[in-house]
């Protein structure tokens, strides 16, 4: 026990703080096990590959997380916003990560796709209606973005072209 709190508790606050530590989720990954098991100021435990696992769950959530943020249209007027750029910015990242880990990304992905299908129709009415776009990125980085998710990007509409010409 470290102080008060069991191990238990200990990984529980580790994957809140890697699930919320907002653009790296790995960082404060790699910055958790440090803690946990080399810094002098913490509890120097012996991680098991289940406290591992589930650490590195924890880096997926934080992906999914800000990955979903950026393609939630009640956020795009908000300062935390950070747009479809950063979106795919993190996705990439977080296909990396899976892919370095051996974790699969499949559900993370059939969520992603059902967002950003939700976030770009939105998007296309309210553009059409006089709205400036929040699209801040290149029609091949959507394309690219929506082909790893599994969103065939040609269902939504035939002119998202608009979303790329009105800035």
């Amino acid at each position: 026990m470290f102080g008060e709190l069991s191990v238990a508790e200990i990984i529980t606050d580790e994957i809140l703080i890697i699930e919320t530590s907002g653009e790296m989720p790995e960082v404060a990954y790699h910055g958790a096990i440090h803690y946990m098991t080399s810094d002098v100021d913490g509890p120097g435990l012996n991680l098991t590959q289940s406290h591992l696992n589930e650490l590195k769950l924890a880096v997926v959530e934080g992906y999914r997380r800000i990955i979903v943020r950026d393609i939630t249209l009640e956020n795009r007027d908000k300062g935390l916003y950070r747009g479809l750029a950063r979106c795919a910015v993190n996705w990439n990242r977080l296909e990396k990560y899976c892919r370095a880990e051996g974790l699969a990304v499949d559900g993370v992905a059939a969520e992603v796709c059902c967002c950003l299908k939700r976030f770009l129709t939105a998007e296309l009415k309210d553009v059409r209606h006089g709205r400036q776009t929040c699209v801040n990125c290149s029609a091949s980085c959507l394309d690219e973005l929506a082909a790893a998710v599994g969103l065939d990007i040609d269902q939504i509409s035939t002119d998202l072209e608009i979303l790329f010409t009105r800035h």
